[in-house]
């Protein structure tokens, strides 16, 4: 992954997810941590909501992240798909450690953890340029290719 693109992730706290059931479109909001050792962004929630219920089935899922900026020379913003994923052994010990390094308060804060396999994400990043794009696509996704 770009480093850029990394960076910018591992600086932000807040995701917007979608998925679409029946095709019926949900959006949900959630604080994440990158663990980048296995192209995921890992999140904490309850299986109950909506929106893991939704995931659960369909695994498609499409996102944003975005930072409160509005002067048009700096934004950034990172556009992502991915496969939803029940982490399990160690991607699920290595999501742990990741999220509550990032968010030690949500030890205390009942949830699952869950996590997005990011296939391929788009990043505009008018600080190097108006309008300028970085691409980056998974080199080698474990989830079943959908894109």
């Amino acid at each position: 992954m770009d480093k850029k693109i990394q960076t910018f992730i591992e600086s932000q706290k807040n995701l917007t997810f979608c998925t679409a059931i029946d095709n019926v479109p949900y959006c949900a909001n959630c604080f994440y941590a990158l663990v980048n050792e296995d192209n995921i962004l890992v999140f904490k929630s309850d299986s109950n909501s909506k929106h893991i219920i939704n995931a659960l089935q369909n695994e498609k899922i499409a996102g944003t992240i975005l930072p409160d900026i509005y002067k048009t020379g700096t934004i950034k913003g990172i556009q992502f798909t991915g496969t939803f994923l029940n982490p399990k052994n160690e991607m699920l010990e290595r999501s742990k450690t990741k999220y509550y390094k990032k968010y030690p308060f949500a030890k205390v804060v009942p949830g699952d953890f869950w996590a997005i396999e990011l296939r391929a994400i788009k990043m505009t990043n008018n600080t190097l340029g108006f309008g300028k794009k970085l691409i980056w696509e998974n080199p080698s996704p474990k989830a079943p290719n959908y894109i």
